[in-house]
C-alpha cells in the first residue's frame, strides 16, 4: 500500500510541500480500509516521505525529509574541527558528482540561474557585502546540483551547505577578502565547464574550488589560534 501512495503521488504530479488526498480519499482511491491507509502514511511517514500534521492533513516531505536535518543535525558539531574537515570531504564527493552531471544534463534555463548566481557573488564580493556573496554562493552550490538532475544530489548539497552555516559558531562566516576573490574566479571555471558540456573539466573545476576553499579554512584556523 506504501509504494501504491508513492505511485499515485507521482500520477498526481504532487511536489514537496504540497497537500495530499486525506486518508478517506486515498482509501477510496486504492479500494481499501482507512486502516490499511494509516498504517501504510506511517511507513511513509517514518521514511520521510510523508508529513502528517493533526487537524491540517497529509502533505509531501520537502528534499529535508530525505537526508534532512534530523538524521545528520543531530550528531555534526560545527566546532569540532575534525566535523568541519569531515564536512568538506563528503561535500567534495557530492559536488564533484554533481558539476560532471550537470555538464551533461543542464538545460539553457538552469545555466542562466548558475551565471546569475555567479554573478551574484561578484557583486557581493566587489561591493564587500558578505551576505551578498553568501546568498549568491548558496544559489550557485544550488544551481549545479539543481542542473545534475538528482534529486538525492539535490538534497545532499542543500543539508551539506546548511550545516556549514554553522560553522559560523566558531567565527568562520564570510569570504568577503580572504579567499572571495579566488571563490569569484572559480564558480565562473565551473560555470564554464558546465556550459561547454565538459563533465570531466566540471568536476575538476569543482573539487578545486572545494579544496581551496577548504584550505581557506585552515589558514584561518591557524591564524586564530596561533596568531595572537
Amino acid at each position: 500500500m506504501a509504494e501504491q501512495i508513492l505511485h499515485l503521488i507521482a500520477e498526481l504530479d504532487l511536489k514537496p510541500g504540497d497537500r495530499m488526498p486525506t486518508e478517506v480519499e486515498l482509501a477510496a482511491r486504492m479500494g481499501t480500509s482507512r486502516t490499511v491507509v494509516r498504517e501504510a502514511v506511517k511507513i511513509l511517514s517514518a521514511i520521510g516521505r510523508v508529513r502528517a500534521h493533526k487537524g491540517r492533513g497529509l502533505y509531501v516531505s520537502d528534499d529535508e525529509g530525505m537526508l534532512g536535518a534530523p538524521r545528520w543535525g543531530g550528531f555534526f558539531l560545527p566546532a569540532d574541527l575534525d566535523h568541519v574537515y569531515m564536512l568538506f570531504e563528503f561535500r567534495r564527493v557530492q559536488e564533484t558528482a554533481a558539476g560532471r552531471l550537470a555538464a551533461a544534463n543542464a538545460t539553457p534555463v538552469e545555466l542562466r540561474a548558475i551565471e546569475a548566481a555567479a554573478e551574484t557573488c561578484r557583486r557581493g564580493h566587489l561591493t564587500g557585502q558578505s551576505a551578498l556573496f553568501d546568498r549568491g554562493d548558496d544559489d550557485f552550490h544550488l544551481a549545479i546540483a539543481t542542473a545534475s538532475h538528482n534529486q538525492f544530489l539535490v538534497a545532499a548539497v542543500r543539508e551539506a551547505r546548511r550545516l556549514q552555516r554553522q560553522t559560523n559558531i566558531i567565527g568562520m562566516s564570510g569570504a568577503v577578502g580572504g579567499h572571495a576573490s579566488a571563490a569569484v574566479e572559480e564558480h565562473a571555471a565551473i560555470h564554464r565547464a558546465v556550459r561547454d558540456g565538459d563533465p570531466d573539466g566540471a568536476a575538476l573545476a569543482v573539487a578545486t574550488h572545494l579544496d581551496n576553499t577548504l584550505e581557506d579554512y585552515r589558514r584561518e584556523i591557524q591564524r586564530r589560534l596561533f596568531d595572537r
